[in-house]
């Protein structure tokens, strides 16, 4: 194998990230799709199992022999920058990159968790509704302390005007919000004056969800 395999789901806001990253890299990968349900998805197979014993996405197959996995979004995106930096994503500067670190952990460990299918799925065995209701309390929680930091170093994107990890983060997140309901506009205006920044890239626009090959078809309107 000689090209890099991401296994992932069009709508994973981890996949997503790695998706981005791999653009503006320039790097080529194939991409498996990995159906994700919390009773019947691929995730559960044996087979993605050996993948991630997580029984999560992303995973990341580089090329060569022997065969090396590495999973966990923060994990491959880490990879990525030390193999190929020379369209770094974290600043030169150790206080920003420190900051761009304490951004991503923010989405990563402090949004993300409390979103994913399985913890909402089991919330709502309990009360039904009540997953809906955490992932909205974490996700105006955490970013509200996004925005509150990116007040102190944004430019035209979260630290400066250049693209880093931390942008990464933010846009899948923001589209998570919004799916859960949330005027990301209204609530963060900066953070959604980013995310249209962001969003004007070539990199961010072809890892749009959407565009991927097992998004489902649009709805006929």
């Amino acid at each position: 194998m000689n090209r890099l395999v991401l296994y992932g789901y069009w709508r994973s806001s981890a996949t997503w990230r790695v998706r981005i990253a791999l653009n503006l890299k320039g790097l080529d990968a194939e991409h498996v799709a990995v159906h994700l349900s919390a009773t019947d998805g691929d995730q559960l197979s044996a087979e993605h199992a050996a993948l991630n014993p997580m029984r999560q996405v992303p995973a990341l197959v580089l090329p060569g022999e022997p065969r090396r996995i590495v999973t966990q979004s923060v994990a491959i995106l880490e990879l990525l920058e030390e193999l190929h930096p020379e369209t770094p994503l974290l600043p030169k500067d150790p206080f920003l990159r420190a900051r761009v670190r304490e951004l991503v952990e923010i989405v990563n460990s402090g949004i993300q968790p409390h979103q994913n299918i399985t913890p909402t799925t089991r919330i709502d065995a309990l009360s039904p509704g009540a997953g809906r209701a955490s992932a909205r309390h974490f996700n105006q929680v955490g970013l509200t302390a996004f925005d509150a930091l990116v007040a102190e170093t944004a430019g035209r994107y979260c630290v400066g005007d250049t693209v880093t990890l931390a942008d990464l983060f933010l846009v899948p997140q923001l589209y998570g919000a919004r799916r859960w309901g949330i005027n990301v506009a209204a609530e963060w205006p900066r953070l959604q004056a980013i995310d249209e920044a962001c969003r004007l890239l070539d990199a961010f626009d072809r890892a749009r969800p959407e565009l991927q090959a097992d998004a489902p078809p649009p709805e006929p309107t």
